[in-house]
């Protein structure tokens, strides 16, 4: 057991300088640059999807339903606003001859009223953004099929949603914009 320990200074000191001096087949495959894959074929598309969007012939029905139900809500929210405006003008006027439980009956009924406004109003924007993306999905459906498709007739390895500033640089020699050609497919 000694002459095992007493070897191991002699083990330690010989892999110490083997990591010192790498082999020459080390050196050449860690100091050789890795290639870079080959891109010259690679074709790609971008487009503004919301512009896309919004030149489908459907957009502007849809964009007009959606208006009318936000007509709809709106014009609850003011009849609602009214009545709650209403009531609390007459608390105004009678509070002072108000008997002290009267008065706490009307105030607790009008901040249960403006509670149900605030809870009416967050309700009313909710089922607007579904209505929305519900009205909107079709649409969607079938912008994401014209892309695919013109995506595979042009060889197109990926096409780039260029909204929200995702890509603030394309090279117009190797991407394609393909918003002349939706537009011209939609209007066929």
């Amino acid at each position: 057991m000694i002459a095992w320990m007493a070897a191991l200074p002699l083990m330690a000191q010989t892999t110490a300088s083997s990591s010192k001096a790498p082999d020459a087949t080390m050196v050449a495959t860690t100091s050789a640059p890795a290639e870079a894959p080959q891109t010259a074929g690679l074709k790609f598309g971008h487009i503004s999807y919301e512009q896309a969007v919004k030149l489908m012939p459907e957009y502007a029905e849809v964009q007009s339903q959606l208006q009318q139900l936000r007509a709809k809500y709106d014009e609850e929210t003011m009849r609602v606003a009214q009545e709650f405006n209403d009531k609390y003008e007459e608390f105004l006027e009678g509070q002072a001859n108000f008997p002290q439980a009267i008065y706490q009956k009307r105030q607790l009924e009008l901040e249960d009223l403006m509670n149900r406004n605030i809870t009416f109003k967050q309700e009313s924007l909710r089922l607007l953004k579904q209505a929305e993306q519900e009205a909107m999905k079709p649409l969607h459906e079938r912008m994401a099929q014209l892309l695919r498709i013109i995506a595979e007739d042009r060889g197109y390895a990926f096409i780039i949603n260029t909204d929200g500033n995702a890509c603030p640089y394309i090279n117009p020699a190797q991407g394609t914009d393909l918003l002349p050609i939706v537009t011209a497919t939609l209007k066929k």
